[in-house]
């Protein structure tokens, strides 16, 4: 078998990349909670840091039960992630020197705001622990907006050169950046803002609602904020285009299967899928809703919405695993001969399907308070989650008629034969700066 020339070498490394990077992006990564304002404002510091952790474990293990881009796409992130690691590792290490007092002020925060006003917030008038409990679980929906997409790094590895071999690398190290760029960003952010702060409230309609702007102005650096915020629209674009691309492919790929309508089958010399690309593009139309409705009320139903669909995605990848580890058990084929084996299963998957049924239960409780009941909060919460079984059952049993595959009739070796042969062995990193940088991204 031929190995690859040094240009395909190069672009694979990218490739390679692209499918790291969406966990290193400051739109989710930071996300509402670290770009924006409620979360912090309603959990309080540690509220806001134990709801990343909960989705930080949940996001690793579905990138671990995950097997599965376009070559230009791949050129745009390898580049748009270099921005998105550095800037966010930048500001991690500027939070830390912030903290110790190493701003312009010289003021040593520590871990103030965890005193006053608190590691919690309390829901409102609800007193006692239920109150500060009820705090924290307002974060959860918001907190999982962040990590929606964070998958993208096993979807994308289908289209990725190399995959038996890229696929495991590219997961094995999902969990320490999530570590480092998702929990450690958010545990900076709970040091250096208190979640009292008036720039947090959604009032405040300009990027300088980031709390990670709020705590370099009230250090009393110049200039810096503007440079930030140039990073984050940056980090906000290629999120577009991750959110675009993953979207239409999986249009493309539901019309494939017969579950969407057959113009979206159509694909461009290059192998693009066009109209699924426009139909998933026209969405973010939406988004001038905000002109009449205000751009904080907008993006909280966007939040909402999204984040309780993300769930529901997660719920259905981990029920899916479930049936493919009784499909390789019924039929006798050993998860030893796979490229990688997702640890603690089918734990780790039962604890992702019950988890996320939970919190898209629940995450609508803020409007059951007392005096806080609203419309749209309620519909955008609840309205995907019970889409979701409506339109599975309906089209599996009602439309198509379609029963559920028994384990032992699973098809695992369709198409094995090709992803063999163009497996190869790649060169490993031939300094220190390009296995730290490999290990970084």
């Amino acid at each position: 078998m031929s190995q690859p020339s040094e240009k395909e070498k190069d672009r694979e490394d990218r490739d390679v990349t692209s499918l790291k990077s969406h966990e290193s992006d400051l739109e989710t990564s930071s996300g509402p909670g670290l770009q924006r304002h409620a979360p912090l404002r309603n959990g309080g510091p540690v509220g806001l840091l134990l709801g990343y952790i909960v989705y930080a474990h949940i996001c690793d293990i579905l990138n671990r039960m995950l097997t599965v881009m376009q070559s230009l796409y791949g050129e745009c992130e390898f580049y748009f992630a270099s921005i998105k690691v550095l800037t966010i590792t930048g500001l991690i290490i500027l939070g830390i020197i912030l903290d110790l007092g190493g701003g312009p002020d010289h003021d040593r925060i520590g871990f103030r705001f965890w005193k006053n006003p608190g590691p919690f917030v309390q829901a409102d008038e609800v007193p006692g622990a239920t109150g500060r409990f009820l705090g924290w679980w307002l974060v959860m929906t918001q907190a999982a907006f962040s990590y929606i997409g964070t998958e993208v790094v096993a979807l994308a590895a289908g289209e990725a050169k190399n995959p038996r071999k890229n696929l495991p690398k590219a997961i094995k190290r999902v969990y320490i950046r999530i570590l480092l760029f998702y929990i450690g960003g958010t545990f900076i952010i709970g040091l250096l803002v208190p979640s009292n702060d008036p720039g947090l409230n959604l009032t405040v309609q300009d990027a300088a609602a980031s709390p990670f702007v709020i705590a370099i102005k009230r250090s009393g650096i110049k200039g810096l904020p503007s440079l930030i915020n140039a990073c984050l629209l940056t980090s906000a674009w290629s999120a577009a285009s991750s959110d675009t691309y993953i979207s239409s492919r999986a249009l493309y790929a539901l019309a494939i299967s017969g579950n969407a309508p057959k113009f979206m089958k159509y694909t461009t010399k290059r192998g693009l899928p066009l109209f699924t690309v426009i139909i998933s593009g026209s969405v973010g139309l939406l988004a001038y809703m905000a002109t009449s409705a205000g751009a904080g009320r907008v993006f909280g139903w966007f939040v909402n919405m999204t984040s309780i669909a993300g769930l529901m995605g997660w719920f259905g990848i981990s029920f899916t695993y479930l049936r493919f580890y009784a499909g390789l058990k019924a039929q006798g084929i050993s998860r030893d001969t796979l490229p990688y084996r997702a640890p603690f299963q089918p734990y780790a998957a039962w604890y992702t399907v019950i988890s996320t049924l939970v919190v898209c239960f629940f995450s609508g409780i803020s409007v059951f308070l007392k005096g806080q009941w609203n419309t749209a909060t309620f519909v955008t919460n609840y309205l995907p989650f019970a889409l979701f079984p409506v339109f599975y059952f309906g089209a599996r049993y009602l439309l198509y008629k379609q029963p559920m595959i028994a384990p032992r009739d699973m098809d695992f070796l369709s198409g094995l034969d090709k992803i063999i042969e163009a497996t190869y062995d790649e060169e490993p990193p031939r300094n220190f700066i390009e296995r730290f940088w490999q290990w970084l991204m």
